[in-house]
């Protein structure tokens, strides 16, 4: 008699050293999920490190691979210390308490269509009490200075809250991962240091970009005080978050922690997976990224619509249905996934025209031949 337990480890197989979530249908086949880069599974060496790994009490600082975890990715960012927490969103939230915790009547500076301003629930308002005033990015996902200075307010004014934080995201989601470089990360730290601000980088795939610009994450992020990278999305462990920063900006990230339930016990199992990504699966993200560009490239081809004209810097892809597509954007996703097991996401910007792609390391050539001819043969007539 199979248990439940046992009916869950039979949806996995081993291919190579890398563990595959089995999708099965009337004719066995195989599933292409682009929806996102979090839907990766543990690879097989990730779940050995678990197996191996040593822990303690982390709420007691006492669990030794986390503390490894931490002490490695402040070195590669080159900050003072990190802290690991178990959500991307939760890494941003204790930067914003940590930067604001002095300033009760704090506001930050955030893109429109940024994942902080869009998707995080509006923590920073209802949770750490900050105001935000959003300015556009530019398709490059760059603000202009002008619109950075005219938000700009001190605490010299009654009517005002005070500026005293700017919030950048590298990579960009909404705006198809586009890559940020050092030079633009620094002109806006300098900005922020004349100003008494701060500088925060939502880094969910910060190492995406420190890939495709060829740099390091420490030359890369110098000029920002504090950058949160996420460990779940295209580094492929399962779920956890660092953030980095200085010495006393930690202490009070990891009291804002506390206050987020974000405190963890015997964590080093989970942490152990995020060293191995960490360590192990960066420079692999170029295939991803190439993989991105073939299919940006063949669906520009064959007359869709893609952002900044078809160019990707990194692992994501947004495209919209041309005018002539024998399909309407509602039928796409359910056609794709019945006829060629693609799973897409769809219903994004511009009146929910536009449909986002992410590869990532369960995705290979062939999947992406897949998606490529299951989109084209689709909607082209």
């Amino acid at each position: 008699m199979m248990t439940p337990m046992t009916a869950v480890w039979r949806k996995y197989r081993l291919v190579g050293s890398h563990v595959v979530g089995r999708a099965f249908s009337t004719n066995n086949r195989r599933i292409v999920d682009l929806r996102s880069d979090t839907v990766t599974q543990p690879t097989a060496a990730m779940l050995h490190a678990a197996t191996q790994a040593t822990t303690g009490d982390d709420v007691m600082g006492e669990d030794p691979t986390v503390t490894a975890l931490e002490h490695h990715a402040a070195e590669l960012f080159g900050k003072e210390r990190a802290l690991y927490v178990p959500t991307g969103t939760m890494a941003n939230m204790c930067a914003i308490l940590s930067h604001c915790h002095y300033n009760k009547s704090a506001e930050m500076i955030i893109g429109s269509k940024s994942h902080i301003n869009l998707y995080e629930g509006g923590g920073y308002a209802n949770l750490a009490g900050v105001s935000c005033k959003q300015i556009p990015e530019d398709e490059n996902a760059m603000f202009s200075m002008d619109d950075i200075r005219d938000s700009y307010f001190s605490d010299n004014d009654d009517h005002y809250a005070k500026s005293t934080l700017i919030c950048l995201e590298n990579t960009h989601n909404m705006l198809a991962g586009v890559a940020l470089p050092a030079s633009y990360i620094s002109s806006i730290g300098k900005m922020a240091q004349e100003r008494d601000m701060k500088v925060h980088i939502d880094g969910a795939r910060i190492m995406n970009a420190a890939v495709a610009l060829n740099t390091s994450p420490s030359d890369l992020c110098e000029g920002a005080d504090s950058i949160s990278i996420c460990l779940s999305k295209g580094l492929g462990a399962p779920m956890g978050s660092i953030l980095v920063g200085e010495t006393e900006f930690i202490r009070l990230a990891r009291r804002a922690r506390k206050r987020l339930g974000g405190g963890m016990r015997q964590v080093g199992v989970i942490a152990s997976m995020g060293m191995h990504a960490l360590t192990n699966n960066v420079d692999r993200m170029a295939d991803d990224h190439s993989r991105a560009q073939r299919i940006a490239s063949e669906l520009k081809n064959a007359g869709f619509f893609l952002p900044r004209d078809g160019q990707v810097d990194t692992n994501i892809v947004f495209f919209a249905l041309p005018d002539n597509s024998k399909l309407m954007k509602e039928e796409l996703p359910a056609k794709m996934f019945e006829k060629y097991g693609v799973k897409i996401a769809g219903g994004y910007s511009k009146g929910g025209r536009m449909f986002r792609l992410v590869t990532h390391m369960d995705v290979d050539d062939e999947g992406v031949d897949a998606t490529i001819e299951g989109i084209t043969s689709l909607c082209i007539p």
